[in-house]
């Protein structure tokens, strides 16, 4: 079963889209283009995850992730305080189970 969707519809100037038109880009490619830019831009602004952002782009996440890196976004961007806690967090859990072993 296909998730259900909304429109979003936005409005161009209309000599701006002759200029696109007369480039080759029509209405999908801007609105496939559109999406995707909107979706890097909330997956990085942590607004969605990696799979919503994904989804909105009509992509995989594979897909999405190499998207990502040909615009230089990163897929993981921790900041120092994030990193640390995650790397304690690991240090916890294999003394955890050292300590079991």
């Amino acid at each position: 079963m296909e998730a259900a969707t909304v429109t979003i519809e936005t409005q161009v100037p209309e000599d701006v889209y002759q200029t696109l038109q007369a480039r080759g880009v029509f209405r999908e490619e801007l609105s496939d283009g559109a999406r995707r830019l909107l979706a890097m831009r909330f997956y990085q602004e942590r607004t969605l995850s990696l799979g919503q952002a994904a989804r909105m782009a009509n992509l995989s996440r594979w897909e999405f992730i190499e998207l990502l890196s040909t615009h230089g976004i990163p897929v993981v961007d921790y900041t120092d305080d994030e990193l640390e806690a995650e790397f304690e967090a690991v240090a916890q859990l294999q003394a955890s189970i050292e300590a079991d072993g």
